[in-house]
């Protein structure tokens, strides 16, 4: 009875640290915090070192639980990355996953070498565990800030951060096999990264085909797709690892292609692996928490300070400014990814490697580690909405995004059921924009459904639902946008809403459900500007294409680059002074 009871301590003890952990989320959302680091100081709070003084050091099951938890959390982020976006930025962003993190361990190892007075091979090994970068906390700070990063950095990011843990894994355990065997050769150590590359994208590919054909060929139980899904997910990433290939690039690829294919109960498994992805990271990282000591961490604390100092100011910026030179970057653009390179699980997780197979000093690595990532949330993660802001790489408008609901529809794939709740200064409200592939079938009002004639004309607090392609429903957030109207014109207030100037009337009218003349469906947006105004376009001028206003953002050479889609009307002034004002800033323009 003694084990029975011990068993039953053990699981009480370990659901009420991750009920800690999920309610402490509430505090880091009060004050901004990154949550990985609420996480991590429960554990230490926790255990040996802490108040509540719970001996674990157990490295193995730690491996276990982070392995299982980053599979789950690189698959989700390639589930929820569109196929557009990855090939977009694809280039700068595996130069970054690649070549950066090589770049960044090469900096970092001699200053480790150095203050901590171990050799080369253990200060290469420092330098990779450090060296791939985690940008989960990084999207949770923006979006609980209300933050919206231009298109280009934040697909960068986000396709950076799926990519470069296969590759900083790889490093981390070739030099650990060095380190055992001291006779690996790079030309071999080459030729396992180029066959564990090829290996983990066809394994990659062809497990999240037979996922996706699985999951719509399979008549499957209610409620037990999104389980399957993420089954399937470490399944690939554990075989792709028996047969020593690259588990972590595989199921980052296969969730790339499951997210981008037409696939039953896709809003439940969305909904699902968001679940399991958080209850993974509070267990993984409230486990690395426990394995930490402050008392111990105390004799490599200033070595770890230094390494931390030159990564952040030194290897990661030379990596990225070096990564991103021939992908025509604005040096405000590297700068914010420079400092936005967050350390997080992989960093930790690595770090436990060296305790798992023994290797001399091995809590160096992990103390280290931990060092860097507790500084790291710490002072760059609190600061990335400052840094965003002063370096102009997040629009200034935040406007909370709507509460959207999707439905499935059982016997096709093609349309969901989307739901919004109607908001008095919403597009759709204020001008009945919608577009065309999306089309209005119910309207709940008072607990009361109606059909769309019926419900005419619409009310503020109405539920309107609406069929919608699955991979097109987040796009029909921006017309459910509360979006107060804007004083004046103001670039700054576009939120998303850009266009490149080569655009068409044709396709902006498809898109946002307009009328155009069939004669003018394929002129350009910027030839659009100069015939309406008779004049080169200036920044800052704004031209009307129906019921939207058309705001030049970026002009160059007399022609408009880039334009912004202003869909929230300005009030009307309401008093003679507001009037004056207003015809000043127009006479303003007119005359340059």
């Amino acid at each position: 009875m003694a084990a029975l009871d011990a068993i039953s301590i053990a699981i009480l003890l370990g659901s009420l640290l991750v009920l800690a952990g999920i309610l402490s989320s509430l505090i880091a959302l009060r004050f901004g915090a990154p949550l990985l680091l609420v996480f991590l100081l429960v554990g230490m709070l926790a255990g040996e070192g802490g108040p509540g003084g719970l001996k674990f050091d157990d490295v193995q099951v730690t491996y276990v639980v982070g392995s299982i938890a980053l599979a789950l959390i690189l698959f989700d982020g390639g589930l929820r990355t569109r196929i557009a976006t990855f090939r977009n930025v694809l280039a700068p962003s595996v130069m970054l996953a690649t070549v950066g993190v090589l770049i960044t361990t090469l900096i970092t190892a001699p200053f480790a070498k150095f203050v901590l007075g171990i050799g080369w091979l253990q200060a290469m090994l420092v330098g990779a565990v450090v060296a791939s970068t985690d940008a989960a906390a990084v999207f949770f700070l923006i979006n609980a800030r209300g933050l919206r990063l231009r298109p280009r950095v934040r697909a960068v990011l986000e396709v950076e951060s799926g990519t470069n843990d296969p590759f900083a894994v790889f490093l981390a355990l070739l030099i650990v096999e060095m380190l055992l065997a001291n006779h690996q050769s790079w030309s071999h150590a080459l030729i396992t990264l180029a066959r564990d590359t090829l290996l983990g994208i066809l394994f990659g590919y062809t497990g999240g085909k037979l996922i996706a054909a699985v999951l719509n060929r399979v008549n499957l139980a209610q409620g037990l797709h999104a389980p399957f899904v993420a089954v399937g997910a470490v399944a690939v990433f554990a075989f792709c690892n028996a047969v020593h290939t690259s588990g972590f690039l595989a199921v980052y690829l296969a969730g790339l292609v499951v997210g981008n294919q037409q696939t039953r109960a896709h809003n439940s498994v969305v909904v699902f692996l968001d679940a399991i992805t958080w209850l993974a990271q509070i267990v993984m990282f409230v486990l690395l928490g426990l394995l930490a000591w402050p008392h111990r961490l105390a004799d490599s604390i200033w070595g770890a300070i230094v390494v931390v100092l030159v990564l952040t100011v030194v290897a990661r910026p030379a990596a990225v400014f070096l990564c991103l030179a021939p992908f025509n970057f604005q040096w405000r653009e590297k700068l914010f990814i420079s400092w936005v390179g967050l350390r997080g699980a992989v960093g930790i997780f690595l770090a436990s490697i060296p305790l798992l197979v023994g290797l001399p000093a091995a809590y160096l690595f992990f103390d280290v580690a931990f060092v860097v990532v507790l500084f790291s949330l710490l002072v760059q993660g609190w600061s990335v909405a400052f840094a965003a802001k002063k370096l102009d790489m997040s629009f200034a408008r935040a406007d909370p995004l709507p509460r959207r609901v999707e439905l499935d529809l059982p016997g096709q794939l093609a349309r969901e059921i989307v739901g919004y709740p109607l908001a008095p200064n919403s597009p759709f409200m204020r001008r009945g924009l919608i577009p065309n592939w999306a089309r209005l079938t119910m309207v709940v009002r008072n607990e009361q459904i109606l059909t769309p004639p019926e419900a005419q004309p619409l009310q503020n607090g109405d539920y309107v639902y609406l069929l919608a392609p699955p991979e097109k429903a987040q796009a029909l957030d921006r017309f459910f946008v509360d979006m107060p109207p804007p004083a004046k014109p103001d670039p700054r207030l576009l939120s998303d809403f850009f266009v490149p100037g080569t655009a068409t009337l044709g396709a902006l009218a498809d898109i946002y459900g307009l009328q155009v003349a069939a004669a003018h469906a394929d002129l350009p947006l910027a030839f659009y500007f100069a015939e309406q105004l008779g004049r080169a376009p200036r920044v800052g001028d704004v031209v009307a294409l129906g019921p939207i206003a058309l705001l030049a953002h970026q002009v160059e050479g007399g022609r408009v680059v880039t334009v912004g889609l202003r869909l929230a009307e300005p009030e009307p002034p309401a008093t003679w002074r507001e009037r004056l004002t207003l015809w000043r800033d127009k006479l303003q323009r007119l005359l340059g």
